[in-house]
């Protein structure tokens, strides 16, 4: 009998349902499953997180296919909202809530036709795959004869953003004709005659050192073929296209409420960007008032220096002297990267934890240079085996002030842009969508705060560098009285140019490539500022509450330790952190 009983026993436990799945469980597997289809849909993207599995396609965006992606969307925004988010703990509902601005934010993109604007004056489509040479592993044949591969699928994919650029076209959800100058000449470089000149030839220049000869003779020609055959042809066509048809059509209007529901589109970018819920009307004030705050400083320094004149002419003074100015290229990004190994030494006084990944300082490619910022920074791969990149524009030296540098280089390098993306991808207890999530309050919010921090790490003690400062943070609030002018009040480009120029030290040609980035990506210029606002806010009600328990190393440890998250969920983040710090027997 005790036999029989237990194997009875057995039997009703192998044949016995499953146990349900827990909250927890329910949400983990629906990110994990989303974010296999992220990097399925987008080849791109899974290259850029260093996932290479993909790395012999390109993105699918037709109309179908996004119509599809679209859907796959709302079907996980569903199932996200049976989930409990009560029954979860504090990470997986920070986890939830990112997971539901992002599918909300695609189907709204979605919803208004944002894919039939596929680039803006500094950036697009057609540029973005010439970053493929570093982002893709060269080590074996089949690496690059996925690379191949991939280059043979450029047509295709550029005759899906041609089809999408001409239906943008045909309902008037197009760039303004206005700020289109320049553009050409971004995809024109990649019309080569000889494809050694091509910027995708770089992976073919050099193999790894086992490779026999044969393989790279063969490997070579085959690249040399999808250059001249699929890549050089494809952006040819998409040069015509872009004179003949596209620069002709495209509207004669400045502003996003002059594009199809354009209100209601601009409204959602500002929400998207911002990640609060504000209106364009009270951005705008809350930058004037900025704007006069930050004169304010800035007369401070200009009294300090000494100089006789009206603002405008210190302006005019600082934008002509040439000592303000590097005189080759190499001097420039020397001084960039003087600067950022200065700060390296910093910063072990301002964070207790620190990535282990390097940056290194290049110059911005030189076929979008002429349009491009003044500086970038282009975060690694997961995969460890590439740096960060902390990109200086050496383009037009006369317009790259000496006097900014400090800034840029803080907010671009360290303590800004590489440190927030080094130590997110580092977040091994975080779903993969938000190790490599970017939210731009956050992350540009974080990225001006880090200018900012420059002063107690003992930068700008040049008054004129302090200026430069300055000029950068006026710069970001006046970003908030212009993006609102353009795309909600009417504002024309002049308008927003004499504007900037009349309130900052940025050189002009910085001031027109500045003002065309805003006109065709409403937006996100507002997440600079905003996101700064509310760090800065944070830290001082931790300073407050805290009193001389106060640690900035732990602050900043609590800031960038959930990755990056939108504005309010980072608010409620610091409030439990402040809360931990003073102790449960702390008055409450």
């Amino acid at each position: 009998m005790p036999v029989r009983t237990s194997l009875l026993a057995l039997l009703a436990l192998l044949t016995a349902a499953p146990a349900a799945a827990t909250p927890a469980e329910e949400l983990h597997a629906l990110f994990a499953e989303e974010w296999r289809l992220r990097l399925s849909e987008s080849p791109l993207l899974a290259t850029s997180v260093g996932v290479h599995t993909y790395d012999d396609r390109l993105d699918e965006v037709s109309p179908e296919a996004i119509e599809a992606a679209a859907e796959r969307r709302r079907g996980f925004l569903e199932r996200l909202h049976r989930v409990d988010p009560a029954a979860l703990d504090t990470q997986d509902r920070i986890s939830y809530r990112v997971f539901e601005r992002q599918m909300e934010d695609v189907l709204s993109d979605w919803r208004f036709g944002a894919h039939q604007i596929p680039l803006n004056s500094d950036s697009g489509f057609h540029s973005s795959l010439t970053f493929l040479p570093r982002e893709m592993p060269f080590d074996t044949s089949a690496a690059y004869e996925r690379y191949v591969a991939r280059l043979r699928q450029v047509p295709r994919y550029f005759d899906q953003q041609i089809d999408n650029l001409r239906a943008g076209l045909a309902r008037g959800m197009t760039l303004p004709r206005e700020v289109l100058g320049g553009i050409d000449a971004t995809i024109a470089a990649h019309v080569v005659a000889d494809p050694a000149e091509s910027v995708f030839h770089a992976p073919f220049e050099s193999f790894p050192a086992t490779m026999p000869a044969a393989e790279r003779e063969r490997l070579a020609a085959a690249g040399a073929a999808a250059i001249r055959d699929a890549v050089v042809p494809a952006y040819a066509e998409l040069l015509a296209f872009w004179n003949d048809e596209y620069v002709p059509g495209a509207r004669a209007t400045l502003g996003a409420r002059e594009l199809p529901d354009g209100e209601a589109y601009y409204a959602h970018l500002v929400r998207r960007f911002t990640t609060l819920d504000v209106d364009a009307r009270a951005v705008h004030e809350l930058g004037l008032a900025e704007v006069e705050r930050i004169r304010g400083e800035m007369d401070a320094i200009l009294a300090a220096t000494g100089f006789e004149g009206s603002y405008a002419e210190f302006l005019d003074f600082l934008r002509s002297d040439p000592r303000f100015y590097a005189e080759t290229p190499q001097d420039l990004l020397e001084r960039a990267a003087w600067i950022a190994k200065t700060m390296d030494g910093k910063l072990p006084a301002l964070f207790a934890t620190l990535p282990r990944l390097p940056y290194t300082v290049e110059p911005v490619p030189e076929h979008i240079a002429p349009k491009y910022t003044a500086g970038r920074y282009v975060p690694p791969p997961a995969d460890g085996i590439r740096p960060g990149v902390y990109w200086v524009n050496t383009h037009d030296l006369a317009s790259r002030p000496l006097f900014t540098l400090e800034a840029l280089t803080l907010h671009e390098a360290v303590p800004g842009h590489h440190l927030q993306h080094a130590i997110a991808q580092e977040l091994a207890d975080l779903p993969d969508f938000r190790r490599h999530s970017y939210i731009s309050a956050f992350g540009e919010g974080w990225g001006l705060y880090a200018e900012w921090l420059g002063i107690e790490a003992g930068f700008y003690q040049d008054p004129y560098s302090d200026f430069g400062r300055l000029t950068y943070e006026m710069w970001r609030a006046c970003r908030l009285v212009v993006d609102t002018g353009l795309h909600a009040l009417g504002w024309s480009r002049q308008r927003a140019h004499d504007y900037m120029a009349a309130r900052t030290a940025l050189s002009l040609h910085e001031v027109d490539t500045e003002i065309d980035r805003y006109v065709t990506w409403p937006g996100q210029a507002l997440a600079y500022k905003m996101g700064e606002i509310e760090i800065k806010r944070l830290r001082r009600l931790a300073e407050r509450e805290l009193g001389p328990r106060f640690d900035v190393r732990r602050f900043h440890d609590a800031v960038l330790r959930n990755g990056s998250v939108p504005l309010p969920v980072l608010a409620e983040e610091i409030e439990r952190f402040v809360a931990a710090e003073k102790g449960p027997s702390a008055p409450r």
